[in-house]
């Protein structure tokens, strides 16, 4: 079900969403806002930072309410660049994990220091929270308990935020658990591995429904998170396949593998290629010539 850019909704009692006027073929039909609570609310995802998309998430505080708690799921340029405007319109704190260097495992940060980039939607390199939110903290409001979940694997500094309700726990799962498509992972910054481990957190926690960064909500979390899992898994075997044929580098080995995707989502498909690929590695089922980065050959072990 999609509504207007710009147009609040009320999904449930004290969750409303605004989608910023971003579509793309990474954002879906834009990005999802939600101000959650009765009168001091949070805002998660404030988006873009685009004028007409903060004018309408402030034209949608009804009488008495206003923002007291901004959070980011995670830096990513659809996602926390209008995080600072609104913090200085509302006076509100900026709540998140922390910077996109945040939480990176060292196989990350060693790919990082050889000059891997990141790719995909962008991250905001200079975004730092005024409030750094670990695994487990709990913030609360009017109506409103949200804990921090670190679920790393879109991005090392993302979190999902969970709303205590007596109706069953609602989760706002930012990247990591979309509605529309599967996530990209895109290492250095995002990880395979990490991602697998922060799918396993989740499914561990029963959740109602998930209020997704993109995408409608998903209103069977576990099946959403079985479909994950598997089509993750049905990857490695596809690329598990492919280096059976031969070695090949990652643009290579996109071309065997994902030959059912439009050219235009084909450079993203090959930053998810390397990230199945330094997995592998990683698990000992192939290895990277010269050494572990994006021009490498790659072989079964």
């Amino acid at each position: 079900m999609q509504s207007e850019a710009g147009k609040p909704e009320e999904l449930e009692p004290g969750v409303v969403r605004l989608i910023a006027p971003n579509p793309s073929p990474m954002t879906h039909w834009g990005t999802n806002s939600y101000l959650v609570g009765e009168t001091a609310l949070a805002l998660i995802d404030p988006g873009p930072d685009l004028p007409a998309h903060a004018e309408a998430l402030l034209a949608a505080l009804r009488p008495g309410q206003h923002i007291s708690h901004i959070l980011c799921t995670h830096s990513h340029v659809d996602h926390s660049p209008l995080a600072a405007r609104l913090a200085a319109e509302t006076g509100a704190q900026v709540h998140a994990f922390g910077t996109h260097l945040d939480g990176r495992r060292p196989v990350m940060e060693a790919l990082a220091a050889s000059g891997l980039a990141g790719g995909g939607e962008g991250v905001q390199p200079d975004f730092a929270p005024d409030v750094r939110l670990p695994h487990g903290a709990v913030l609360e409001g009017p109506g409103w308990q949200l804990t921090a979940l670190h679920t790393p694997g879109h991005i090392s500094n993302h979190l999902c935020f969970a709303l205590s309700r007596t109706s069953g726990e609602a989760v706002f799962t930012g990247d990591h658990v979309m509605g529309w498509a599967s996530s990209l992972i895109s290492p250095p910054d995002g990880d395979a591995t990490a991602f697998m481990a922060s799918c396993a957190l989740l499914a561990g926690r029963n959740s109602r429904i998930y209020y997704p960064g993109h995408g409608a909500p998903v209103t069977d979390p576990a099946a959403r998170l079985t479909w994950l899992t598997e089509h993750r898994n049905a990857r490695e075997a596809q690329v598990l396949h492919a280096l059976a044929k031969g070695p090949g580098t990652p643009p290579e080995l996109t071309a065997r593998v994902y030959t059912d995707v439009p050219p235009a989502l084909l450079p993203a498909a090959e930053r998810n290629m390397l990230a199945q690929l330094i997995a592998l590695v990683e698990s000992g089922q192939a290895t990277a010539t010269p050494t572990l980065s994006s021009t490498a050959s790659y072989a079964l072990k």
